[in-house]
């Protein structure tokens, strides 16, 4: 991108960066609908100790609006729901004793940001990712699928949500409507649940579309390999997502295709991947903005799944950047089992707990205390009849409790699949549609589909 494209990055010193606003409180702990204020956004510090997921939200190109602190029209507007909610200063999981956590913006055109973020680490690929699995443990779903994992109610749900979800692409291939349009992440999850059902590139009932969405995506790549269309206030969640979806397009695609879209692919997959490794803090995690200087678990898992997707699809990932990163995920797990939202300290909350191991999975960590403990929550809160359907990041929270159970397999998915995926399809409206009320209807109906499709095994992520 040869235009000058700015970038507000908070370059925090003893303070963090600082993201989030006053919010109202959903059921889980995270917000309803979080409007991005700088002052407010300063005030908050990290805290956001009851926060769910965010993905980027509107406003605009990232040259008309800040990622981070720089204050515009478009910069106001209502992040995607899902993010951090404003704590006070110095409250659990906020700015650290002191530290005010308030650091002016400093705003860099795209084209510098190259000379502002450290080099990409060095040493030995993950050669070991995909980890063996222990040989004394009950086989992953990936492997050994359960009896009557599909359904022909399944199957016809499936077959209306994906007629429906093509409806909803918009002319340039992006999806997301309303506050959320043209929105990347919604955008590669669209891609990711076409391509649940076998469609890929120019291939298949909806191999076009899965291409147009992938274009978009693509055109969204930067010189510097950050993927974003909408400045907003999250472009990392946006980013990992995306980086997901280029992983699993190349993954399906890159052995036996030479094309200049396969080519394009593969090149904004790996800087897309040495984006992500030049952006991990010093905790081994990643938040909202492409520089190495806070860390949250929800934007993490983001940059973990994308990892372990590329590496499948057969790009290096240095070792040290996975090893860094199950640190931190472990430093977010409390007593309970649940997952706070930012170290030193916070609540659990399912959605996010689920992200969290998850994230140990992918990063290929099948036993120890961190995973027994974190299914064991969501044994207790993840079931549905322990919460409420109306969670505010309920799709979210489904998306990653699904991967989870299904890593685990055994007892954890024959407990949790046919009740959860009862409850999805009885929530699928007349029109084959999922809603999300916060975030809408492309993104609830993404969710929906990818997560009702895992047991076809399309996907490389969902296999061994």
């Amino acid at each position: 991108m040869k235009q000058r494209l700015l970038i507000g990055v908070m370059l925090a010193g003893a303070g963090v960066m600082a993201c989030g606003a006053a919010a109202q409180m959903g059921r889980d702990g995270g917000p309803a609908e979080p409007v991005v204020l700088a002052a407010e956004r300063a005030a908050a510090g990290a805290a956001a100790e009851a926060a769910g997921p965010m993905l980027p939200g509107p406003g605009g190109r990232i040259a008309a609006a800040a990622l981070a602190g720089v204050l515009s029209q478009e910069a106001q507007k209502p992040a995607v729901p899902g993010g951090p909610a404003a704590a006070p200063a110095g409250a659990a999981g906020g700015a650290p004793a002191g530290g005010s956590g308030v650091v002016p913006p400093m705003t860099v055109p795209l084209n510098q940001l190259d000379s502002v973020l450290p080099p990409a680490p060095g040493g030995p690929a993950a050669a070991d990712l995909p980890a063996p699995r222990p040989a004394n443990m009950a086989p992953s779903a990936q492997n050994k699928p359960m009896e009557g994992e599909m359904t022909p109610e399944l199957d016809e749900a499936v077959r209306r949500g994906l007629a429906a979800l093509v409806e909803m692409q918009n002319d340039d291939g992006s999806f997301g409507g309303g506050r959320f349009n043209r929105n990347v992440a919604i955008t590669a999850l669209g891609g990711l649940a076409l391509m649940a059902d076998g469609h890929l590139p120019g291939r298949g009932q909806y191999g076009p579309n899965v291409e147009r969405a992938l274009r978009n995506v693509l055109d969204m790549s930067t010189e510097i390999g950050l993927i974003t269309g909408d400045a907003g206030n999250g472009p990392m969640y946006g980013h990992g997502f995306a980086t997901l979806f280029l992983g699993e397009v190349h993954g399906m695609t890159g052995g036996d295709d030479d094309s200049p879209l396969a080519r394009r692919t593969h090149e904004a997959l790996i800087r897309a991947c040495r984006l992500i490794e030049r952006t991990q803090n010093e905790e081994g995690g990643w938040r909202y903005n492409p520089v190495p200087n806070d860390a949250d678990v929800s934007v993490t898992i983001t940059q973990i799944m994308a990892l372990r997707s590329a590496r499948n699809a057969g790009i290096e990932v240095p070792k040290a950047v996975i090893d860094k990163a199950v640190e931190y995920v472990k430093k977010c797990q409390n007593p309970d089992g649940g997952f706070m939202y930012q170290t030193p300290a916070g609540i659990s909350a399912w959605p996010r707990s689920a992200a969290g191991v998850a994230s140990l999975y992918y990063a290929g960590i099948y036993e120890g205390d961190a995973v027994t403990k974190g299914l064991g929550y969501l044994m207790r809160e993840a079931m549905p009849e322990n919460r409420a359907r109306s969670d505010t990041h309920y799709w979210y929270g489904m998306y990653y409790t699904s991967q989870s159970m299904y890593l685990a397999g055994g007892q954890s998915w024959e407990t949790f699949w046919p009740q959860s995926r009862r409850e999805m399809l009885r929530s699928q409206n007349a029109r084959g549609v999922w809603n999300d009320p916060g975030i809408g209807q492309a993104y609830g109906t993404s969710m929906a589909l990818i997560v009702l499709q895992m047991p076809k095994r399309y996907l490389p992520i969902f296999q061994k």
